[in-house]
């Protein structure tokens, strides 16, 4: 039997190919590791809404850690826990958003908002996490050291290109960690995949963390092992590799 007992997948840049897609190999390989008594989830950056219809493609019940662990649900229709953000570091975001003329989002418990479609009445909204995207890397650093000087908030990437903010000690690990509480698992019976900065914690965490071939490089050197690209079913090949073995 596996040593390993929980495998977490982040979506975008892992199980997702640049389509945005679930190819048949990782669909297979999945479904080998659950007959193998392996609980399959997602840990993603995203909301529940763009989640659910992954969850349905490949007929998940299990845990997810969604909004890079501000939401940990139990299972799909269960909310386990959720940790909002103060209105007033969305409101100080978003007026740093503005002032260096970048792209923004924030995901809210109801909706996902941005640039196009804001509101402003922010202390009536329920915020999970915030975001920034801009392709000038000098004027997005400058955004990230602003943040970071106040030392208040997590602070990651899911691409190079943008930096998403949410709750001091928030974080995938933080979710995965909740999610091993519940299924009465340690942490080194996890296998954790990713390609991103928000993945980084989750992949340091787990027993086994496995970086994505086409992983940011920062990424692919604190990780366990790397494996090959989104383009070449690397989740696929990482539970033939090291999960579905004697």
């Amino acid at each position: 039997m596996t040593r390993y007992k929980l495998l977490a997948l982040d979506m975008d840049g892992t199980l997702l190919n640049e389509a945005k897609e679930i190819s048949a190999e990782n669909k297979q390989a999945i479904a080998e590791a659950q007959a193998a008594g392996v609980t399959v989830m997602l840990a993603t950056g995203r909301g529940m809404r763009s989640i659910v219809p992954y969850i349905e493609e490949l007929g998940l019940t299990s845990p997810i850690v969604a909004v890079n662990g501000s939401e940990v649900w139990s299972a799909p229709d269960t909310l386990l826990r959720r940790q909002l953000m103060d209105p007033e570091y969305v409101r100080r975001l978003h007026a740093l958003a503005v002032r260096h003329n970048t792209w923004w989002w924030a995901y809210a418990v109801d909706r996902l908002y941005n640039r196009d479609e804001w509101t402003e009445q922010l202390d009536s909204v329920e915020w999970l996490k915030f975001g920034f995207y801009y392709e000038d890397v000098r004027i997005l650093a400058e955004v990230r050291n602003i943040v970071e000087s106040w030392k208040e908030l997590e602070i990651t990437n899911s691409h190079p290109y943008n930096i998403e903010l949410n709750p001091l000690g928030v974080s995938k690990a933080s979710g995965l960690a909740a999610v091993c509480e519940l299924l009465g698992i340690t942490m080194n019976e996890v296998v954790a995949m990713g390609d991103s900065e928000n993945d980084v914690a989750m992949l340091r965490a787990a027993g086994l963390g496995v970086a994505m071939g086409n992983a940011q490089d920062s990424v692919k050197l604190l990780a366990d092992r790397v494996t090959v690209t989104n383009e070449e079913h690397g989740v696929a090949e990482v539970i033939r590799g090291y999960i579905l073995v004697d």
